[in-house]
């Protein structure tokens, strides 16, 4: 856990200011940054995928069987 500290009460901050606090953090602490918004942009897009395969009517063309088999031929 970092030991970094923010105070920001009732602070209201324009996308270019926050930028440029962003900038002005050590790298460890933006690379922090990074990855955690690039993880929760990854979390959203599984949810909606998921949304839309569940959502998606199976194929008819291909049986449960067939999709089993071909991995299993995959997997050797």
């Amino acid at each position: 856990m970092s030991t970094s500290t923010v105070l920001i009460p009732n602070v209201q901050l324009t996308l270019d200011q926050l930028i440029v606090a962003v900038r002005q953090l050590g790298p460890d602490a933006r690379s922090k940054i990074a990855q955690t918004l690039l993880t929760d942009d990854m979390d959203e897009r599984f949810a909606q995928l998921i949304k839309r395969l569940a959502n998606k009517r199976p194929a008819a063309d291909i049986s449960d069987k067939e999709i089993n088999e071909a991995v299993y031929a995959v997997r050797g």
